[in-house]
């Protein structure tokens, strides 16, 4: 089914509020505010910061950790982590700190890298944990309410308000389903009556980054055509491609092609992790394929569904690139990992023979 146009170029059913538990539907609308944005971030200065390399760029990657010189304590991850400010002896990062955070009461000496250098270390450090600040409303502007919506507004009290786990659905322009979000919502206000303007907090729910809009606003029409779209991305943006390539290849699994089959793959832009993944997806499922985000997922994949039966083949032209650029990684504790011989012994255990060329 494709959607009819309205005047401002959005889809009448772009989104859909949907009820987890009963699968009955709150209401669809074509545009919601607030699900881009900057999501709150933890901070982190370092003190007597050595660096490894002369100068750091902003964005130090999408998975940083910080490595506790003593051996008895565990790493953490700062994701998506960029350099905020940089003195003459101390490093300020910010980043999407994980749950797990660093050691209980621990300040001490650190080293840190983004799983493929060592990019310094200080003597200690002081996390300052983002405020407690509510998030941002969603507003689901122009919501064509079902029924029980209709119900919950004029009885307009807070347990008829508070909407409990939800799912916000969001399609492309042809109605087929591209991303989901799972929400708490409570309605703090709405305006209209035919058409309405829900406001929700949300107070789950995560921010899409705002650098991925112009990703998201592409998928929006489909699909690409051809391969390697994501391309010319740098990985940061390369990273949000991938997840909007999960999210749909995760709803509409490719039909298994029968066993011996053999799948190309062009390796010429394999130079980050997910460019690996990508021209993955692409070489098996086509452009914008999914085939795994990661050496578990990509197991999975191989184990059928998603479009490859075991036996088969992959001709990987250019294997030399993703050799030269994902053999020298390092794991959280910052011991050498190779990714690309990894990613072939994997492959070779789901039933993929590669010929490297």
């Amino acid at each position: 089914m494709i959607f009819a146009v309205l005047q401002n170029g959005a889809r009448p059913g772009r989104y859909t509020l949907t009820d987890s538990e009963h699968g009955h539907v709150w209401g669809t609308c074509p545009t919601v505010d607030g699900l881009f944005g900057n999501p709150r971030r933890g901070t982190y200065e370092l003190f007597d910061w050595v660096p490894e390399r002369v100068e750091l760029p902003h964005w130090l990657g999408s998975r940083v950790w910080l490595v506790p010189t003593d051996d008895s304590l565990d790493p953490w991850l700062l994701e998506d982590a960029e350099s905020a400010r940089q003195f003459p002896d101390s490093l300020v990062l910010t980043g999407l700190d994980d749950y797990h955070g660093p050691p209980e009461a621990y300040t001490g000496p650190i080293r840190v890298h983004n799983g493929h250098e060592w990019l310094g270390s200080c003597r200690e450090f002081v996390r300052i944990v983002p405020d407690g600040q509510a998030a941002p409303p969603l507003v689901l502007r122009n919501l064509v309410p079902s029924e029980r919506l209709r119900a919950a507004l004029n009885k307009g009290t807070r347990r008829a308000l508070d909407l409990g786990e939800a799912v916000l659905e969001i399609r492309d322009d042809h109605g087929v389903p591209l991303a989901e979000h799972v929400l708490w919502p409570k309605i703090s206000t709405w305006h209209g009556s035919d058409l309405v303007d829900l406001e929700l907090v949300a107070a789950s729910f995560t921010l899409v980054p705002e650098y991925a809009r112009p990703l998201w606003e592409r998928w929006f029409t489909g699909p690409p055509a051809a391969e390697g779209a994501w391309a010319g991305l740098d990985t940061r943006r390369r990273a949000a491609w991938l997840d909007l390539v999960r999210e749909r290849g995760c709803r509409h699994p490719d039909r298994d092609r029968p066993p011996g089959h053999t799948y190309v793959l062009d390796g010429r832009h394999v130079t980050d992790e997910p460019g690996l993944y990508l021209a993955l997806g692409e070489a098996v499922n086509g452009p914008g394929g999914y085939f795994g985000g990661c050496l578990d997922a990509l197991a999975d994949c191989l184990r059928g569904n998603f479009g490859y039966t075991s036996p088969a083949t992959l001709l990987w032209n250019d294997a030399s690139t993703a050799r030269a650029h994902l053999s020298q990684g390092l794991i959280p504790e910052g011991r050498p990992w190779d990714l690309f011989t990894a990613t072939l012994e994997v492959l070779a255990e789901g039933g993929m023979h590669v010929t490297p060329a």
